[in-house]
Parts: structure tokens; sequence; C-alpha cells
């Protein structure tokens, strides 16, 4: 459920894009319709239907997001919390000056403002928060941790200036595409990679038990 409920703003997206992509004036007339005064003029393009119709869903996604997991009493994460400010600032300067630039930057905001959190957080406060996140379950040298966490601010460094890349090489489309699969599918690519790294440095579970039955 929760993988379900972190995922839902971007199947949204996708979703909403790739129908009114394909009823691109149906798309400009209901967004013209039912969200104009959103719009400088007042009226969205048949060219600018699909990205402007997806941006305003993928808001109201978002904003149903934190909404949820408030009223299921659990903390809203950081990389939420960035993401909101991002969708709702940048999604709404697109609707409103009729330009898919600043939702395309969006994904590049999240990755850049993630990569900063993590290299700030340890290089400015000693705090390794990948170490706070995993620390209670996985016992590592503290090598390890920062190697982990400098892993990750390159990781996000490099999604940042990889999705602008597709943003300004390629289509709209293939940009909205890239932006649901293949993003998602590099970062799986990239945490299977940590696991497997992971796993040379953890301790023999033999010690483990040894270390229980001693206790």
């Amino acid at each position: 459920m929760k993988l379900l409920l972190d995922f839902l703003p971007l199947i949204f997206f996708f979703g909403t894009y790739k129908y009114a992509e394909t009823h691109a004036a149906w798309a400009a007339a209901f967004a013209t319709e039912h969200f104009g005064f959103l719009v400088s003029g007042g009226k969205v393009g048949v060219d600018e239907g699909p990205v402007m119709l997806a941006t305003l869903v993928v808001i109201a996604a978002t904003l149903l997001q934190v909404l949820v997991v408030k009223l299921q009493g659990r903390k809203v994460d950081l990389m939420l919390w960035v993401s909101l400010v991002l969708v709702v600032t940048l999604g709404g300067a697109t609707v409103w000056f009729h330009s898919k630039t600043f939702i395309m930057w969006k994904p590049t905001g999240l990755y850049w403002g993630m990569a900063l959190v993590f290299w700030g957080s340890a290089t400015f406060f000693g705090k390794n928060l990948i170490q706070s996140m995993l620390g209670a379950e996985l016992e590592l040298p503290p090598k390890v941790w920062s190697q982990l966490n400098r892993a990750w601010v390159l990781f996000f460094g490099a999604m940042g200036v990889l999705n602008l890349y597709v943003a300004y090489n390629f289509s709209e489309s293939t940009w909205v595409s890239f932006k649901a699969w293949g993003a998602t599918g590099l970062l799986l690519v990239f945490t299977l990679a940590q696991g497997m790294y992971l796993s040379r440095h953890l301790p023999p579970q033999d010690s483990k038990t040894e270390e229980a039955e001693k206790a």
C-alpha cells in the first residue's frame, strides 16, 4: 500500500499525459474550461494541453499523497515535502506561464535538493542520513556508511543532469516516459547494486548468532 502511495503522483502524471496526448484537442478544451482561471490569458493551446493537464493532476495527487500520510498518523518524509514544494511552485509556474520548462526542471530540483541535503548534513553537521535511516537494521563500519552517503549524493546529482539532458534533447513525450519508467528503473538498479555492495560488508551470520547468545 505504501509503495503504491509513493508512486501515485507519478502514475497519475504519466497516465494523464498519455491519454491527453492522444486527445490533445479535448485536453486543451477541458483545461481551458475548468482551469482557465489558473492560466495566464485564460486559454490553453492544443500543443500545451497534455502537459498542462498532467501537471495539474500531479499537483493534486501530491497534495493528496501528503494528506493521506498525515491522516494515517505517519511522518511525512523529507523527500515528499521537497517534492510537494517543487511540484506546487514549478508546476504552478508551468500552468500560469504556459511553459513546460518549469515542470521539466522539477525532477532535477528534487534530485539536486536531496543531493544537497545528504551532502550538507554530513559535511556541516556530521550526520550521515543513510546511517540514520538504516543504522538500526544494519551494522556497518563508519567508512562504509560514509561511502554509501557519498554514493547517494553522486547518484542524485547525476540523475538531475540526466533529467535535463533528456528534457532538452528529446521530445516531450520521451521525457514523460523517461520520468515515469527510465528514472524509476535507474533508481531500482542503483538500489539493487547498493544491496549487493552492503552484503559484502555485513557481519557473518554466525557472529550475530554468537553475540545474541552471549547477550
